[in-house]
């Protein structure tokens, strides 16, 4: 199985740089492990959205779509639980 490709939003981008370090290393982790399985345990479909998941890490979400055909993963938006639901 060939490993998938990651990407960052720009929004994803200037959020990574706002998070304490001792969070951000278990986030690259996760999202590390996207590139490999990108349907990992735990990972849940949005509702209302196409081909858009989130993965859970602490109080963290990462939103990420993943484009099968190109073999690519798309990371959207990261941030804390209480507020990363708004504006998706």
């Amino acid at each position: 199985m060939a490993n998938y490709r990651i990407e960052f939003s720009s929004t994803a981008e200037k959020a990574l740089k706002k998070i304490p370090k001792k969070d951000l290393i278990k986030i690259i982790n996760s999202i590390q492990i996207l590139a490999i399985n990108p349907f990992p345990e735990g990972c849940r479909k949005l509702a209302g959205e196409e081909g858009t998941y989130r993965i859970r890490q602490g109080t963290y979400r990462i939103i990420y779509e993943v484009e099968g055909k190109y073999l690519k993963v798309l990371i959207l938006k990261i941030g804390h639980r209480k507020d990363i639901y708004r504006n998706i």
